[in-house]
């Protein structure tokens, strides 16, 4: 079925990676499409993200991202607002350009103003809103330093506290970045008229390691709690509250097609149970996202019979990637149709898989299977439709 619901995504170099991914795939995996403009580029064109985190100094560090490609040309959709039901404008450094640049000035002003339609914005771009002359009178939240911003175009200012908070005035939904995503996705799918069925506290279980494939972990953990499950992560060597580094993977530019993907340091992604509290019969689903990761925890015997232990029980299993080696070792691909990307396709094979496509998702009973990040929206569908949860609008 087409998407009955539209998204534009304000895009541009050094926008923040995981506020462009999170709703990019969430919202696709969950029935919303969503289109990507930049000013100055054509579809296909990447744009450069920035990974935004803590990482033991004052203030955040910067480090590259993914190289995210536009999907929708920028003019074409400044000219016809109305033709989507939302605005979405990541944060990042991109939006000091745009807020100078009178085409996105105006595009936020049609929906902040005429249209009074949605729009999100998050960490910096809040400073669009005020671009605009549409902050006035608007309880509204951002990254601290934008709390002079907020004041000085005649916003009321929310503290970001929690950092999981979204702020909800009327048509207009702000918070401090990518932390929120939970929250954001829940109330844009309000937003829009949309009605979550069946997520209501269901349990999904995480498991991770250092060097967890960035998105694998983050999106589909984001993208479940904004229809209402409780998400958790856990790894076997680390305590509630510490992170795991995560990994980013991509195609090097210019390398020959099928050549290994280079490797960079991501964000941050905390685990938020203690290995030692995880009851099996707490959880409805477990998944093991891809990156390095799955060669410490199928080193680890206690995780690699905990996900048995899901599937002996009927739950549902889920896996990106190379997380597919843990379901290997689990015994869990034997005789399963399985999505595998070219690292893990010999093993899914050994491990008796009856048939492996060589992208996208699969889910062949309780067992969904991705090949790889860009899978993400196909993978969220699948989740989401074995636990029973049902969007509509």
């Amino acid at each position: 079925m087409a998407p009955s619901k539209k998204v534009l995504m304000l895009c541009g170099d050094y926008m923040e990676d995981y506020e462009a991914a999170v709703p990019f795939y969430a919202l696709a995996g969950l029935g919303v499409a969503v289109h990507c403009a930049a000013p100055g580029k054509a579809p296909g064109d990447p744009c450069l993200t920035a990974v935004h985190d803590f990482l033991g100094y004052e203030l955040y560090t910067e480090l590259p991202g993914h190289r995210f490609r536009v999907t929708a040309d920028f003019a074409a959709a400044a000219a016809d607002p109305s033709s989507y039901d939302a605005l979405l404008v990541p944060g990042g450094r991109f939006v000091e350009q745009l807020s100078v640049d009178a085409d996105a000035v105006a595009l936020v002003r049609a929906f902040a103003g005429e249209l009074r339609r949605p729009v999100v914005l998050t960490c910096h771009s809040q400073v669009l809103l005020a671009a605009a002359g549409a902050m006035g009178g608007v309880r509204c939240t951002a990254f601290f330093s934008l709390r002079p911003v907020v004041e000085l175009a005649g916003g009321t200012w929310v503290d970001p506290d929690p950092f999981s908070l979204c702020v909800a005035d009327g048509h207009v939904l702000t918070a401090i970045g990518w932390p929120a995503h939970g929250e954001i996705i829940a109330q844009l799918l309000r937003a829009l008229g949309g009605r979550v069925l069946g997520g209501r506290g269901q349990g999904v279980l995480f498991l991770c390691a250092d060097y967890v494939d960035d998105y694998e972990a983050n999106v589909p953990f984001r993208a479940l709690a904004g229809v209402g499950c409780r998400v958790e992560a856990a790894c076997p060597t680390k305590r509630k509250g510490e992170p795991c580094v995560t990994a980013i993977y991509e195609d090097v530019t210019g390398a020959a097609p099928g050549a290994v993907s280079g490797e960079k340091r991501g964000h941050n992604f905390v685990m938020t149970v203690d290995w030692a509290d995880i009851d099996v019969d707490d959880y409805e689903c477990v998944v093991v996202p891809g990156g390095r990761s799955p060669e410490l925890l199928v080193t680890n015997e206690k995780a690699v019979a905990l996900v048995g232990k899901f599937a002996a029980e009927g739950k549902v299993v889920a896996s990106i990637d190379q997380g597919h080696l843990v379901l290997a070792a689990s015994g869990l691909l034997k005789g399963k149709r399985c999505a595998s990307g070219v690292p893990m396709r010999v093993i899914s094979n050994l491990a008796g898989a009856a048939a492996v496509v060589p992208e996208g998702a699969v889910a062949d009973g309780k067992l969904v299977t991705a090949a790889s990040w860009p899978d993400l929206a196909e993978f969220i569908a699948h989740l989401v439709d074995l636990l029973g949860i049902t969007v509509s609008f």
